[in-house]
């Protein structure tokens, strides 16, 4: 049986937070991947209008996983279309590999909102649901550990979860897109084969690299 991570999110754009929560989920838990899954179209909103598309965020997980053991991206929801629900995704992969035992990756800011997703409980019975402290997109304290165990227990009270003990990385999105439309460098909080292509690309208001 092997064990997989379903690591989702907008990726909007992806980090060095995102690639330091991947990691510790693998190592933590022993797992044998880690998939990110960006999704095509969020689900309870309209994406922002400095959304690139989906097709750029793609490409900049793969840019931020390259060379990095059992860590890859997966297209299934873009592949899908449409409005992308985590329930959907683990149903997918499930019926793909149905003996791997799967487990969601979520900071505890979006663990706190799992009641409002599609078919909650549904969700913690394909998975076990791993944890970690992040600070919120506006950089705001994290969910305790309480709240989390309290909101997902009321959803199905034998949830599994495990709580992944990683620091807590200060870096966000919006931090990133906010650096990039000040013209200011963010090599630091997406690594350079990101920054790269966002410079290319001339994405969130980056300075568009000049060929030489």
């Amino acid at each position: 049986m092997s064990a997989l991570g379903i690591f989702g999110g907008s990726f909007n754009p992806p980090h060095l937070g995102h690639l330091a929560l991947a990691r510790d989920a693998l190592d933590e838990l022993d797992l044998d991947r880690v998939l990110m899954v960006p999704v095509c179209l969020p689900p309870h909103r309209p994406p922002p209008a400095e959304d690139p598309g989906p097709e750029h965020r793609l490409a900049m997980c793969e840019a931020l996983v390259s060379g990095v053991d059992r860590l890859c991206v997966s297209t299934i929801e873009i592949d899908r279309g449409g409005r992308s629900y985590t329930v959907d995704t683990l149903e997918d992969v499930h019926a793909s590999d149905p003996d791997a035992e799967l487990t969601l990756i979520l900071g505890a800011d979006m663990a706190c909102t799992l009641s409002s997703w599609r078919k909650p409980r549904e969700i913690l019975e394909l998975a076990r649901v791993a944890v970690a402290e992040r600070e919120g997109e506006a950089g705001g304290e994290s969910p305790s550990t309480e709240r989390v165990l309290s909101v997902l227990s009321s959803i199905d009270g034998h949830a599994r979860v495990s709580l992944l003990s990683m620091p807590t990385v200060p870096v966000s999105s919006t931090l990133v897109r906010e650096r990039l439309r000040a013209g200011e460098p963010v090599e630091d909080l997406v690594g350079p084969a990101v920054a790269s292509y966002l410079a290319e690309h001339g994405l969130y208001g980056a300075r568009r690299a000049v060929a030489r």
